[in-house]
């Protein structure tokens, strides 16, 4: 069977990320400690695996059809399955949900973030019409690193954030971890929105190039 093959791992392990990003997003969703924090492990398990199965398939020849489309799918859906439910968590007024420094995460950032991706997805399908595969740049991977980082260290954020409220969590220790991984957290979304919108910018200038000179 397919999925037996050695070949096919890169595949299985893409799959399992199809599946984890909405366990993440149900997850989040659920104002428990231990089910939050089960929400960040399985997220870091997905953006790790991303590494893992990229890794496999350059290394070992395992490209496939089926890779190709599913991989960038897998991390679309990924994205999704977290800002979405920041979006809608920060809203909440519970003590729980707002975002360090930025409160609620604004409209127009979750608008950028996903409005490139939908973007840069149509403009793929149409240079692929013509022949042109315009690949990824580097400041591209910078995003989606800056990117998944936020959403790891917002899940955290919550998931510490909900164990504080059941436990009664106080003292300077978490005083001063609630400084620090807040602050990070701050700084790391305004990198991501930054290098969200420089990579499209560069995306368009590559794809307008590549498209140009296949006529």
């Amino acid at each position: 069977m397919l999925l037996l093959r050695r070949s096919a791992l890169p595949n299985v392990i893409t799959l399992a990320r199809v599946i984890l990003a909405p366990a993440v997003s149900v997850l989040v969703f659920v104002p428990e400690f231990g089910a939050r924090l089960l929400a960040f492990v399985l997220f870091l398990i997905a953006a790790f695996s991303d590494l893992w199965d990229g890794y496999l398939a350059r290394k070992h020849g395992w490209i496939s059809n089926f890779g190709k489309v599913m991989d960038p799918l897998a991390d679309k859906l990924l994205l999704v399955a977290t800002f979405i439910p920041f979006y809608t968590l920060s809203h909440r007024a519970d003590g729980v949900g707002a975002l360090p420094y930025w409160g609620t995460l604004p409209l127009w950032v979750v608008v950028v973030v996903l409005g490139r991706e939908l973007i840069i997805t149509i403009l793929r399908a149409r240079a692929a019409r013509r022949g042109v595969a315009v690949p990824a740049s580097k400041v591209g991977k910078y995003k989606a690193t800056f990117q998944n980082i936020f959403s790891g260290t917002t899940l955290l954020w919550y998931a510490l954030q909900t164990g504080a409220r059941e436990n009664g969590w106080s003292g300077p220790f978490w005083q001063g971890w609630q400084v620090f991984h807040g602050t990070v957290l701050a700084i790391v979304l305004g990198i991501a929105v930054v290098l969200t919108v420089y990579s499209l910018v560069v995306y368009l200038w590559n794809w307008r190039s590549m498209v140009r000179e296949a006529g």
